[in-house]
């Protein structure tokens, strides 16, 4: 029926414009909405999550738009991101449809939440840009813990970005800004891009469906990029500490 396919793509419009917003704003959690929606509107778990998983590369690609103009990205620390976690995006990806789905939901929303009140304790925590371990042991230690988010990132839906985000600000001494930076433009653009491949390999996206998904992930992400900049690190932490509460308990008690 035309005209409900019409109400379809302006639901799914909405809610990928507010979920990207929230997401460039705090540095990851897109999936919070986008794809419960997507999963509402009768997608099943498997299509549902390729789609999203691609749609979530636009959002990489609005943030990238505005943070590329403002934001001081390192190459070398960028190619260590990428050289640590594509490896575990490829093989959470490969092994996600493997994995029982409430068992992984549950300690997800279990380590999201502790995400968030472990910053709400922490009130110093990104609020200055320190760089380290940056070479020789704490290093290694470092790319074995972007290994591991990047598995979460190939396998779980939601809020894996904000994994990414605190290990950055807690392990290497980035403040919000630029860490929020990094996730956006790193996972949210290759990340999920290699993430995407893969599941477009193995699983199907739901292409009629990716208009509105991409000009929501788009247009969102620019926006919540640019509102992060204008507002700094405290709003930042702040919404960060929000995303990831709501985000936890959402995925714990359903």
């Amino acid at each position: 029926m035309p005209g409900q396919a019409m109400l379809d793509q302006l639901i799914l419009l909405v809610a990928s414009l507010a979920a990207n917003f929230l997401s460039a704003l705090s540095g990851g959690g897109a999936g919070l909405i986008q794809f419960p929606i997507l999963i509402f509107l009768g997608l099943p778990f498997g299509v549902a999550l390729a789609t999203h998983k691609l749609a979530s590369v636009a959002l990489g690609l609005g943030a990238t738009l505005r943070h590329i103009r403002t934001s001081h990205i390192e190459r070398r620390f960028s190619l260590v991101i990428l050289g640590a976690g594509l490896p575990g995006v490829v093989l959470g990806a490969l092994v996600i449809l493997h994995v029982p789905e409430r068992a992984a939901t549950l300690a997800l929303g279990a380590l999201t939440l502790g995400l968030g009140v472990y910053s709400v304790f922490k009130p110093r925590l990104g609020m200055e840009h320190a760089p380290r371990h940056q070479h020789g042991r704490g290093l290694w230690i470092g790319m074995a813990g972007l290994f591991g988010i990047g598995f979460l990132n190939g396998s779980i839906t939601s809020g894996t970005g904000l994994f990414l985000t605190l290990w950055l600000i807690r392990w290497f001494g980035l403040d919000y800004t630029r860490a929020v930076a990094y996730t956006l433009i790193l996972c949210g653009l290759v990340w999920n891009g290699t993430g995407a491949a893969v599941l477009g390999v193995i699983g199907t996206v739901a292409w009629s469906w990716m208009p509105a998904l991409l000009v929501g992930s788009i247009v969102g992400g620019y926006l919540g990029s640019h509102f992060a900049i204008m507002k700094g690190n405290l709003w930042i932490k702040r919404t960060f500490e929000t995303v990831t509460i709501l985000i936890g308990l959402k995925l714990i008690f359903g």
